[in-house]
């Protein structure tokens, strides 16, 4: 069984996912609350509405210029992020200058590589907005792949960072297979097989060797957690998380946010692959207490 590739089947994939990154890092930004902490030690929910952070604001461009191209267009996607830049998002500095200045006329080119120094930044942020690209290059996860690094240069332009939009690109996409959600070990060796080796990449290959850990903060202390919210910092523990919980929505986020670290982010990526899976579907009352997607997408399903 192959997933169909009809544009309305490409686009209902993604939105989808996108709604279980926007759920994930709606309500993982609420544990950011030093109030809420103690709702989180017993799974419980805080009031709505949640508001969602720039995690979800640049993975609904990604899912824009996807239905605009049906590929990523890097100018599009650039011009995309800088034109829905809400400062209160929670970017980091380094984006928040990088979209002012494209949004004065700046060419996007010039300003993510000469980050920190020219070497580009390895921060978390391609890889928390592209699970949705994985959802809708389900029937071909290389050119998820492909499309993924792609899509990480307007803003992040260092190898790790990239290779981080890849993994979880590929992880997306192999989630979201229409015969039903892989084996854990089965997900983890399809995504280190599609990257190139990196730091990420190893991070990879230790998650797949603690697949059997029961300890969940254990396996976050030695993979990262995003607490340095660099790519090889976060995804390895993302997919980690995401692969032992596929077909459980609700699993996949507790079990990710009770690590605490970057939350928001990490409860982002989980639900983004999580919800690519027809089983993956975030429960009803999350959806509803979680802000609605901006009103500028206008993406059918």
């Amino acid at each position: 069984m192959t997933a169909d590739t009809s544009p309305d089947a490409r686009a209902g994939r993604a939105l989808a996912s996108l709604r279980g990154l926007a759920v994930g890092d709606a309500l993982g930004s609420q544990f950011f609350v030093p109030a809420h902490y103690p709702l989180l030690k017993r799974r419980g929910l805080p009031a709505g509405p949640w508001q969602w952070t720039d995690d979800t604001e640049m993975a609904s461009s990604v899912v824009a210029v996807l239905a605009r191209h049906r590929r990523i267009d890097q100018d599009d996607l650039a011009r995309s992020f800088a034109e829905h830049h809400d400062f209160d998002r929670g970017y980091g500095p380094a984006v928040n200058r990088l979209l002012r200045q494209v949004r004065e006329g700046g060419d996007w080119r010039q300003l993510a590589s000469a980050l920190f120094q020219g070497q580009g930044s390895w921060g978390n942020g391609a890889a928390m907005r592209i699970a949705p690209l994985g959802a809708w290059y389900a029937d071909d996860p290389e050119q998820a792949v492909h499309q993924a690094e792609i899509s990480a240069y307007p803003t992040h332009q260092h190898r790790e960072a990239v290779v981080g939009a890849m993994a979880v690109a590929a992880a997306a996409a192999l989630a979201a297979d229409p015969a039903g959600p892989p084996s854990p070990g089965v997900l983890l060796d399809g995504v280190i097989a599609l990257v190139p080796r990196s730091a990420v990449g190893a991070g990879l290959r230790r998650a797949r060797d603690m697949l059997d850990y029961g300890d969940t903060a254990t396996v976050a202390a030695v993979l990262g957690c995003g607490r340095r919210t660099t790519a090889h910092d976060t995804v390895p523990f993302a997919l980690w998380s995401a692969a032992r919980t596929l077909g459980d929505y609700e699993e996949a986020f507790w079990a990710t946010a009770q690590v605490g670290g970057d939350v928001d982010t990490n409860c982002a990526i989980v639900g983004g692959v999580v919800a690519s899976g027809k089983a993956g579907t975030p429960p009803g009352e999350w959806l509803e207490r979680t802000e609605s997607l901006p009103g500028w997408m206008a993406v059918a399903a």
